[in-house]
């Protein structure tokens, strides 16, 4: 592969693939997948970057680009690359006061939002956002504000850069775009504190580029992509350019909570995703097992059974499965496993990198039983996403994979994992103080985390930071515990209670739908849901799934105390990042009489 700056990258596609389809977008109208040629995707990239000049932007001035997942963001991205620009992504669900600290840190002047909510949220942002000079819309239905003089929509900024009067200088500033050059100002979540914008530059990109070509040797141009995460996200966004990189086709999924339906719309052989994804598919297949009875339960059980021993047991270890099991498998990949596949809409599935959050080992295990090629990574924004991921036939359940290429890792003081390479960020945007503190004296990046390393294998501890100390002096990994609570069919959100007390206790946010099930079936009556999380029945039937799902852990990291809560946390209560992290801090503040009450 050639390794060209991002500026260049859509040109030398595009000469390669011409009229063939780059990206798809689901209009929402007519219901129909709209395709976009490479054709198509360099002119209008051009005509961006065109008018990204009529507008004065100068080489490496940050644009702001604050939107749902849109073609348009691609056609900003690159335009802002051939002109040696920044661009900064905002989650499309950032709040005003987060939206005018990222303006503010980054002195935005020109910026993009998808639709009504980004419109709103920014014009409520703007008094206090003295840099802002221009807003440019991308969604026509958006309904702007009667005192708005300033933004204008997309239509509007592409027809000032179609005369194409700005060529010469968009071509020069194209040529002499260096591996130095910043290219993304990416601001991480917050969990605690402010959030902090991480430089990636040109260099950044690239190496991880050649990184993943040398490991990914599975992916090619026949591959279609579904961008279902925020491209704001390392993860999707370096992923989404990866594709690009590649030739595949990328399938942009507007609106989250759809993917169930697009998923099946295009049926795709590549999709990035966080562990909830998983959980949930794993929770849907445990439901219909039990509800199934004689013969067919029986063949679905062993159909994991036999999965279980074929794929891990054997391959994952290099070794050859016994006949019997080889033929069993292959009966029921005909008749169970392509049904279940077909049934989520990834029956054309090459493999489905997760990341974001642990992957609890049941779930990465059921998922490789039957045949999904679930892709378990570690990575962060810091390192341009992937330091490390799990391989497709020889893999160690537990571990996050192998270490990539090109990227050096270190296990320091704490067992904190340390890393240096040409993928990590040179440091944090205006935190100079913070810099000093995020590497070590001799130039390694700290992440906060805590693992071990196996060879060339990575197992995660937990986050160093998050680590509790019990009043009696002992220490509990919370992330630890929640990962294996998650898996449950009455777990859907779950914040443990440590730090200075006596005994580990839990905050639930239930899954509603199964409870009210088990109530129905258990004829438990209740008025609300406030009534049903308080009913003894039910908190006994969910006391008794911790205490199995917990044997494992020692007395002291046991729950001893949960409360069932009758709604689930919020972003609205500032209770989530925009990645859906718990906020604890906020958590324990907002719960905070009803964590008193679990340790009276």
């Amino acid at each position: 592969m050639d390794y060209i700056n991002l500026s260049k990258m859509i040109k030398a596609r595009t000469a390669k693939y011409g009229r063939r389809e780059a990206l798809k977008y689901r209009d929402y109208d007519s219901s129909q997948w709209i395709p976009i040629s490479w054709n198509d995707f360099d002119e209008t990239v051009d005509i961006c970057a065109n008018a990204l000049v009529e507008y004065s932007i100068k080489e490496q001035e940050n644009i702001g680009v604050f939107s749902q997942n849109k073609p348009e963001c691609l056609f900003v991205d690159f335009g802002a690359y051939s002109n040696r620009a920044v661009t900064i992504p905002l989650y499309a669900t950032s709040s005003a006061p987060q939206v005018e600290y990222i303006i503010k840190d980054a002195k935005i002047r020109l910026i993009f939002v998808g639709e009504q909510y980004q419109y709103d949220t920014i014009m409520q942002a703007l008094p206090n956002c003295p840099t802002i000079e221009k807003i440019i819309i991308f969604d026509p239905k958006v309904i702007r504000k009667d005192n708005d003089t300033i933004s204008v929509y997309m239509s509007e900024f592409l027809k000032q850069g179609k005369a194409q009067q700005h060529r010469e200088l968009v071509e020069k500033r194209r040529n002499d775009s260096q591996q130095t050059d910043l290219v993304n100002i990416l601001y991480t979540s917050g969990t605690t504190g402010e959030p902090k914008g991480v430089m990636l530059h040109q260099s950044n990109f690239t190496v991880a580029f050649k990184n993943h070509d040398e490991r990914l040797t599975y992916m090619s141009d026949k591959d279609v992509s579904m961008n279902f995460l925020p491209m704001t996200h390392i993860f999707e966004r370096a992923w989404v350019y990866l594709c690009l990189h590649k030739g595949v086709l990328v399938c942009i999924n507007l609106k989250p909570a759809d993917i169930q339906m697009t998923i099946k719309e295009i049926r795709p052989t590549l999709m990035c995703s966080v562990p909830r994804f998983w959980e949930k598919v794993y929770a849907g297949v445990q439901e219909k097992i039990a509800e199934t009875k004689g013969i067919k339960k029986k063949l679905m059980l062993d159909a994991i059974r036999v999965g279980k021993i074929h794929n891990i047991d054997y391959l994952s270890k290099g070794l050859t499965p016994p006949l019997g099991i080889r033929l069993k498998y292959k009966f029921y990949d005909k008749f169970i496993y392509s049904l279940l596949k077909r049934v989520i809409g990834i029956e054309n599935g090459n493999f489905f990198p997760t990341a974001g959050a642990a992957v609890p080992d049941k779930i990465f295990e059921f998922c490789r039983s039957v045949g999904i090629r679930l892709v378990v990574g570690y990575g962060l924004t810091e390192s341009t996403a992937t330091v490390s991921f799990t391989d497709f036939d020889k893999y160690t359940i537990g571990s996050v994979g192998k270490i990539m290429p090109n990227v050096h890792v270190r296990i320091g003081e704490n067992d904190e994992i340390q890393l240096k390479g040409d993928t990590i960020t040179k440091g944090y945007y205006n935190k100079p103080e913070v810099n000093k503190e995020a590497f070590t004296e001799d130039g390694w990046f700290r992440t906060g985390d805590a693992g071990r390393i196996e060879g060339d294998l990575i197992f995660l501890k937990e986050r160093i930071k998050d680590l509790f100390k019990t009043s009696n002096g002992k220490y509990i990994a919370p992330q630890a515990i929640e990962t294996t609570m998650v898996v449950d069919k009455f777990i859907d959100q779950i914040c443990i209670v440590a730090d200075q007390r006596k005994y580990v206790s839990a905050l639930i946010v239930p899954d509603y739908k199964n409870l009210k099930a088990y109530a129905e079936e258990k004829g438990i009556k209740y008025n609300d849901m406030k009534d049903l999380v308080a009913n003894k029945e039910i908190i006994d039937a969910v006391t008794e799934h911790i205490d199995i799902l917990q044997q494992n852990f020692a007395h002291f990291e046991q729950i001893k105390k949960f409360t069932l809560l009758p709604e689930p946390f919020s972003m609205e209560k500032g209770e989530l990042t925009n990645t859906l992290k718990i906020k604890r801090h906020v958590v324990y503040k907002n719960y905070a009489e009803l964590i008193d009450k679990m340790y009276e």
